[in-house]
């Protein structure tokens, strides 16, 4: 249990401190690439994944993302079981994250109680949107495969390569979905936004597992 607590706990301050940043610091002027700008929001969620990954790595591995999940389960390195698990929960701190947020945002100043950091994209660009999110997806997927590999990983150092990778895949991808490549990331807003959010959810769902299935099938080539 105390994996998935883990896991569950992990998730919602990424939900909250990444899309956090986008409704509070990187919305200052009403779109994203003012306040913070998209660096700023990027390094939130990449900082995220740093901190969580020193904090609960030794506990659960700091998934925090079902993508990664089940590029695990594909690989071998989760059974079944705790891959399930493992995705209930972080749902769960996603949804945990989203409230939060949803709170702060309902009663103060700044935004509005349906600006909570959800993934979208422009009319007439969901192939763009799911080419994008399947592929940072893949290349992040990989990265986690590569970097926590008990005999080829980058042992303590693993944590900083992946939460780099992510501020590297947001600096790119925010201009295009506003970036998931974390299915449960994209859940937890879009439950308190509804309308498009709701409407375009299964494109964050199904691009990332496409993604992170596509990572663990070349990782278990390029590892032998």
């Amino acid at each position: 249990m105390k994996k998935y607590i883990s896991e569950m706990i992990g998730t919602m301050v990424l939900v909250l401190m990444g899309c956090g940043s986008a409704v509070f610091a990187g919305n200052a002027a009403g779109i994203v690439g003012e306040g913070v700008g998209t660096l700023g929001v990027a390094f939130a969620f990449g900082l995220s994944v740093v901190a969580m990954a020193y904090t609960i790595g030794n506990i659960s591995g700091c998934h925090i993302n079902p993508a990664i999940t089940f590029g695990m389960l594909l690989s071998g390195r989760i059974s079944g079981k705790d891959a399930v698990m493992y995705i209930v929960f972080q749902v769960v701190g996603a949804v945990l994250g989203s409230a939060i947020l949803f709170a702060l945002v309902s009663i103060g100043a700044n935004g509005g109680p349906t600006e909570t950091g959800s993934n979208s994209f422009k009319d007439g660009m969901m192939l763009q949107a799911f080419i994008a999110e399947a592929v940072f997806t893949f290349i992040f997927v990989l990265v986690v495969l590569g970097a926590t590999d008990s005999k080829k990983g980058a042992g303590n150092f693993g944590g900083l390569a992946i939460g780099l990778t992510l501020v590297l895949i947001h600096i790119v991808c925010i201009p295009i979905t506003g970036t998931s490549v974390n299915p449960a990331r994209s859940i937890g807003p879009a439950l308190f936004e509804g309308g498009v959010a709701l409407s375009q959810l299964w494109l964050f769902i199904v691009a990332p597992l496409v993604g992170a299935a596509c990572s663990a099938a070349v990782w278990k080539q390029i590892s032998k």
